[in-house]
This record gives C-alpha cells, structure tokens and sequence, in this order.
C-alpha cells in the first residue's frame, strides 16, 4: 500500500473533486472557498441582513393595517339606498298632469342596524389587527432563531474543519516518523499502514465536513443571501439566560400568546356580535313625490312627503340566531383550551431549553477541567512513549484519536450551548 504524502495532498484532491463536478458547480465551489479573504459574517450582521430581508413580518403588518381600516369601516351606517321615478301614471287617455295622484319620486332608504351591531363588528376587526401584529413580532422572533440556528451551523462545521486540519498535521508527522523508523528496522510495516488508514480517514472527514459546510451555507443563504459564502466571526458573546423562574413570568408576553389573546378576543366580539342579532334592525324611508297641474279651483296640486319605519322583528330565532350564538360561544371555548394548550407547550419547551442550556454547561465544565486536559496529556505521553520505543504504535494512534474526538465533542457541546440559548432567546427577547 503507497503512502499518503502530506505535501500536495490538498490540491490533488480538489483537482480531483473538481473533476467530478461541472464548471458552474465548479465556479461556487470556488467561491465559497474564497471566503477567508473576505470580510468576516458576524451573528448580529446575518440577524440584521435577515430582518431586512425577510418580507413575512412586512406582510402581517398590511394585514393588520387592513383590519384596522375595517374597524374603522364597521361602525359607520351602511349607505343610504336612493329611488327615483313616477307613480300613478295613467294608462290610457292621459299624461302627467293628468290625474291628481300622478307623481315623481325621489326617496331615500337608511338601515339603521343595532349600534352593538357594530360596535361589535369593530371590536373584531381590532381584534384581528392585534392578532396580525402578534404574529409579526413572532415571525420577528422566529426568524432571527432560524438564522441563528443556521449561522451556527456554518460557525459548527467551520470550527470542526479547522479542528481536523490540525490533527492532520499531527498525524502526518506521526506517519513520517513511523516511515522513518520503518526504514532502519525500528517498526514494522503494519505501524505505516495504521498510520496511513489513520490520514485517509481524517482526508474522508474532512469532505465529509466540507459537503456540511456546503449545506449549511445553502441554508444560511435564505436569510441573508449572497453574505452566507463570507467566513463566520469569533463565538457570539451572548451574557446567560434569566433564571427559569423570571422566564416562566415573562412568559406571559411572548407574541404567540398575545396572538392567542386576541383570538379570545375576536371570538369575543363574534359572540356579541351574535347576541346583537336578537334585536331588532330600524329602516327608515323618506320619499318626495312632486306633482304637476292644478286643482279645480286653480291652484296648483301640493307635492307629497312619505316617511316609513321598517322593523326586523326577530320572532323566530330557534335555527338562525340561537344557533349563531352557539356556535360563537364554541368558537370561544376552542379559542380559550388553545390558549391554554398553546401556554403549557411554551412553558414545557421553555423548561426543557433552560434546563438543556444548564445542563450543557456542566458537561463542558467536565470536559475543559477533566477530559480535555487528560486527553491530551494521554497522547502527548503516548507519544514520547512511542518515540523512546517504549509504547505500541497503536496506542498513540488511540490515544491521539481520543484527543481529536474529545476536542470535537467539546466543540459541539459548545455549540449546542449557544443553539439552547437562540431558543431561549425565542420563548424570552431579552435572554441574547
């Protein structure tokens, strides 16, 4: 089996890569590779890009602009209904002046609906512009958690890249010095073959990683477009959390409950807009008629003047306003056990996130006094041990190996850390 050569290993293998792949695959490759050189993409940089970007918020914020107009719309009076034409036109022998009841009409028509009619009708449409507003802050909220998730993601696998090239120098030595020892009879062939297998393996990680970087750029890409091929910045440096308690009491104003407070709300409005229905509506109608000729004695005909009242009278009510207002009042109920489904789920995630985040804490605590320390400090006597002729190579290979996977481990404990935190930062604003 040939060796596998630290000088050049890279660039044959992107030449081979670059082979396999077509020139506009080729040309993003080599884009997103030429991030280093450029400008560093900071956490609160892609937050910032993705707030401006994001058109979702904008849109619920028309919407409740648009219910706001209605609102505005619902308590005034329904357009007055105008009529105009003659009445009493004789038939046969005559003309307009003729008969003394032949008239022209103008009239006007104005309903005149319950005012908790629409008094109602308003409250439900606020109701619904709160309900819109809610949900753009949330949307707010969930879009710089999603592009938190996705920046870490990039920083994750750009941490474990740089993590993996270092051991690679290591290993590449420990093949060198296994070579040389080779060659004057101080090891045996099978120490250059582990030695080998241990660096195609760490080559295969290495794509592996590279293919994740790709995704993960892929994904940071919706939010704040062409920025995703920079580099990613240093660990956010984020202050903790509240405590569980303080949380759980600012729970109350997150915007998906506040969402769900005005769907009470609405629901609400809809049953006093279906209690409004048992009372009666008022139509009024005022009608001109003007007549043309004179009376016997030569004066002229007097024009006539029509008022009307119609009332709605609500007499039967079993099928049509009783079952309205049921069906309002379930509407209400469903509102309310939503809500109250809606608060126990936040309050469980919200526990959940909190007590992960605590609990990732103690685990890097361990790792950073106990394991990182003596993983390393087991290789680097491994390695000595190795060099002295008093160790097997397979031992500073396990040894070493232990090292890279305790470092890699560690480095995403870290990272899930910051990813509990976005989402404790989603259940309460202030917790970045």
């Amino acid at each position: 089996m040939r060796a596998i050569h630290c000088k050049g290993v890279a660039g044959k293998m992107e030449l081979r890569r670059a082979a396999r792949i077509g020139p506009s695959a080729l040309a993003a490759t080599l884009a997103l590779g030429a991030v280093a050189s450029e400008q560093a993409l900071t956490l609160g940089e892609a937050e910032r890009l993705a707030l401006e970007a994001e058109p979702g918020a904008v849109a619920l914020l028309e919407q409740a602009a648009a219910f706001d107009e209605l609102a505005t719309a619902a308590v005034a009076l329904p357009d007055p209904v105008i009529r105009f034409g003659a009445a009493n036109l004789p038939l046969e022998d005559g003309g307009f002046r003729t008969e003394g009841m032949t008239q022209g009409q103008l009239a006007v028509r104005q309903a005149l609906p319950p005012n908790a009619t629409r008094t109602a009708a308003a409250r439900r449409e606020r109701a619904r512009a709160d309900e819109q507003r809610a949900r753009a802050e949330e949307r707010r909220r969930w879009v710089l958690r999603e592009v938190r998730r996705a920046w870490l993601d990039v920083f994750l696998e750009t941490r474990r890249q740089a993590v993996v090239r270092d051991s690679r120098v290591l290993f590449t030595d420990l093949l060198t010095v296994t070579r040389s020892l080779y060659r004057v009879g101080g090891k045996n062939q099978q120490d250059v073959l582990r030695a080998e297998l241990e660096l195609s393996q760490l080559d295969a990680r290495l794509l592996m990683i590279d293919q994740r970087l790709a995704e993960g750029r892929a994904a940071l890409f919706r939010w704040v477009g062409e920025a995703a091929a920079r580099t990613v910045d240093d660990w956010p440096d984020w202050p903790p959390p509240h405590s569980l308690r303080e949380m759980r009491a600012a729970l109350a104003g997150h915007p998906e409950l506040a969402a769900a407070g005005a769907r009470i709300a609405i629901a609400d409005a809809g049953v006093a807009l279906a209690k409004s229905r048992f009372r009666p509506t008022w139509t009024v109608d005022a009608a001109y008629g003007y007549r043309d000729g004179g009376l016997p004695d030569g004066e002229p005909r007097p024009d006539f003047l029509s008022v009307h009242a119609t009332l709605s009278a609500p007499l039967f009510t079993a099928n049509r306003q009783q079952r309205g207002l049921a069906a309002a009042q379930g509407q209400r109920r469903a509102a309310t056990l939503e809500t109250d489904e809606l608060r126990a789920r936040l309050e469980t995630e919200l526990t959940l996130a909190h007590r992960r985040w605590a609990a990732l804490g103690l685990r890097i605590g361990l790792y950073e006094d106990a394991l990182l320390p003596q993983a390393r400090g087991n290789a680097e006597a491994a390695l000595a041990a190795y060099r002295s002729d008093a160790a097997d190579f397979a031992d500073v290979m396990r040894s070493h190996i232990n090292d890279l996977e305790m470092r890699l481990e560690h480095l995403a404990l870290r990272v899930e850390r910051r990813r509990s935190h976005a989402e404790l930062a989603y259940l309460d604003e202030v917790a970045p």
